[in-house]
C-alpha cells in the first residue's frame, strides 16, 4: 500500500548508504543468515510469490505488499523490504516483524508502515489469514473507483459469489484504528475491494490466496474491457452459486490453487531462481 516514506518509531530505520549501494552490498555477500526449517520453506515461497507478481505485472514500483505468517504461536509474519523492487525480493531478504511493526532479528532494510498496519490488523483478527495480498493493478483500481464495483457479469467474477467484501476509502493506510472496521468489513469473505484504492485477498495458504487474488484481478479487467463496449450481461444468482461451488480455485481435488502456484513456481525457476537465496 502506497504510503509517504517516512520513520516509525517502531521500525528499525535502515543505514543510511544509497539504495543502490545496498542492494549491491546484499546480493554480493556470501554470508547468508541460517533459519529453522519452517521459517525457511516460508521465506522461499513467499519469494517465490512475490517474483511471480512481478512476472504478471502485479506492481508499483516499491510499494504493495505479499505477507505470510510464520508457523508458531507468536504473530509473526514476513514482509517485502521498502526500498526493493519485487524482483529483487528473495529469501533471506524478507523482514520479519510482530503485530506492532518490529523488527524481529535483524534486517538491512526498513518496512513501510502502510504495509504492516494493515496487514497486521487481517492476520491477528482472521484466523485462517495466514497469508494477505495486496495491489494497484490498473483494472483492480478502475473497479474499486466505480460505484458499482464488481460486475458478476463474467466467468471470473462470477466464481467469487459470496466471497467479496468491501471498504471505504480512509486515506493512506498507516493509522492502526481503521483495522477493526477494515476487520468488520471483510468478514470471513477472502476477496477484498478496498475502495478508491485496490485489490487484497487473504487466506490460510499462499496458494490459496493467489487464487482468489487473480479471480479477482481476472474479473475486474475483464470488466473493464467489457464495459468499454457497452452494457453487460448481468450473471443470474443461481448461475454465481453455481459457478462458486464448481469453481477449480477453491476445490481440494484440484489443488485450491496449488497447482496452478506451483506451476508459475516452475517457471520462475527457469528465468532467474535467485528468489532462494
Amino acid at each position: 500500500m502506497s504510503a509517504p516514506r517516512r520513520r516509525s518509531n517502531s521500525v528499525r530505520a535502515a543505514p543510511a548508504a544509497p539504495a543502490t549501494a545496498r542492494a549491491h552490498s546484499h546480493a554480493a555477500s556470501t554470508k547468508r543468515p541460517t533459519f529453522p526449517a519452517e521459517e525457511r520453506n516460508a521465506r522461499v515461497q513467499l519469494a517465490a510469490c512475490y517474483r511471480i507478481f512481478a512476472r504478471l505485472g502485479w506492481v508499483e514500483l516499491i510499494y504493495n505488499h505479499i505477507t505470510l505468517r510464520l508457523p508458531g504461536p507468536q504473530k509473526h509474519f514476513l514482509i517485502n523490504p521498502f526500498g526493493l523492487l519485487y524482483s529483487e525480493v528473495c529469501a533471506s531478504n524478507l523482514v520479519k516483524i510482530d503485530l506492532a511493526g518490529n523488527v524481529i532479528g535483524e534486517s538491512r532494510w526498513p518496512v513501510n508502515p502502510a504495509g504492516f498496519t494493515i496487514h497486521a490488523a487481517i492476520h491477528d483478527a482472521i484466523p485462517g489469514a495466514h497469508c494477505v495480498m495486496h495491489t494497484h493493478t490498473t483494472a483492480g483500481m478502475a473497479v474499486a473507483c466505480s460505484q458499482t464495483g464488481l460486475s458478476m457479469s463474467n466467468f471470473y467474477s462470477a466464481q467469487l459469489h459470496g466471497k467479496l467484501a468491501y471498504h471505504d476509502f480512509e486515506g493512506i493506510t498507516v493509522h492502526p484504528d481503521e483495522g477493526p472496521r477494515l476487520i468488520r468489513a471483510i468478514g470471513n469473505r477472502p476477496a477484498v475491494i478496498l475502495r478508491n484504492h485496490g485489490l487484497l485477498a487473504w487466506g490460510d495458504t499462499v496458494a490459496r490466496t493467489f487464487a482468489v487474488l487473480w479471480l479477482l484481478n481476472r474479473g475486474c479487467e475483464i470488466q473493464v474491457a467489457s464495459m468499454s463496449m457497452g452494457p453487460v450481461i448481468e450473471v443470474p444468482v443461481e448461475i454465481q452459486q453455481r459457478a462458486t461451488r464448481d469453481s477449480l480455485q477453491f476445490s481440494e481435488a484440484f489443488g485450491a490453487g496449488e497447482d496452478v502456484f506451483a506451476a508459475l513456481v516452475r517457471e520462475i525457476d527457469r528465468i532467474d531462481p535467485s528468489y532462494k537465496n
